[in-house]
């Protein structure tokens, strides 16, 4: 598609802040009112669109994505996304080790364990860790408190939410990228430890580290997201 407009702008409406494209407001994919809750979501939505070319390219659009899926899905179904997010807590990547004896498990006792813990004592809970592939269910308790803790989040928010926790395959990473103070792309390094290390053993093939480099773009464009909601 070729580009449309000329002048981007960012301005309040609704009770928030919307995109106006040569002062024709954006809409969602289904047709509803495109409104974000903070200028600081706005301002990244209006960069999208501020960085087309020519030519405009759907699939440099994050953040519009995300703001749509807010708008469009969850805000029409939040038990749904709910649902979804505990599911990666139910199987989290952070919490299936190598067994006790192999080279793998030292690592991830050393990258991964600090970010588990990090989130049991923040909200009182023990998640199972599991030497193996083997599932073992999470404690009906520590569910229940990440369920809580998620619900507690607005629509934009598990929008950004749902997509590191789908990326990482683990809710306890993304929930720990979005605290205040966290370094959201160490925590992301440390949920690729796996494929990390069979780079580190076997070598590391172009179309893998292209995927790899794709994956880790999007995880820290909903670490921004998310984190433009918490700006006055």
């Amino acid at each position: 598609m070729k580009r449309f407009y000329k002048a981007v702008t960012v301005q309040p409406n609704e009770g928030g802040y919307a995109v106006a494209l040569d002062g024709r407001l954006v809409k969602t994919q289904t047709g509803r009112p495109q409104v974000v809750p903070s200028a600081a979501t706005a301002e990244l939505l209006a960069a999208e669109w501020e960085r087309q070319g020519e030519t405009i390219e759907p699939k440099s659009f994050r953040h519009r994505d995300m703001a749509d899926y807010a708008i469009d899905m969850i805000a029409q179904d939040r038990r749904r996304s709910i649902d979804k997010l505990l599911s990666y807590g139910e199987t989290d990547t952070l919490c299936y080790r190598a067994d006790p004896d192999e080279a793998l498990y030292a690592r991830q006792q050393e990258e991964w364990e600090p970010i588990l813990s990090a989130l049991e004592d923040r909200l009182g809970i023990t998640m199972t860790r599991v030497s193996g592939v083997m599932h073992k269910a999470q404690g009906e308790s520590a569910l229940a408190r990440l369920r809580e803790e998620v619900e507690g989040l607005d629509d934009f928010t598990l929008a950004a939410l749902e997509t590191m926790a789908s990326l990482a395959a683990s809710l306890t990473a993304a929930l720990g990228a979005m605290q205040d103070d966290a370094d959201a792309g160490a925590i992301w390094d440390a949920a690729q430890l796996e494929e990390r290390w069979q780079i580190e053993q076997w070598g590391e093939d172009a179309e893998a580290a292209r995927r790899m480099a794709e994956r880790r773009e999007a995880f820290m464009a909903a670490h921004a997201f998310a984190a433009s909601l918490r700006s006055e």
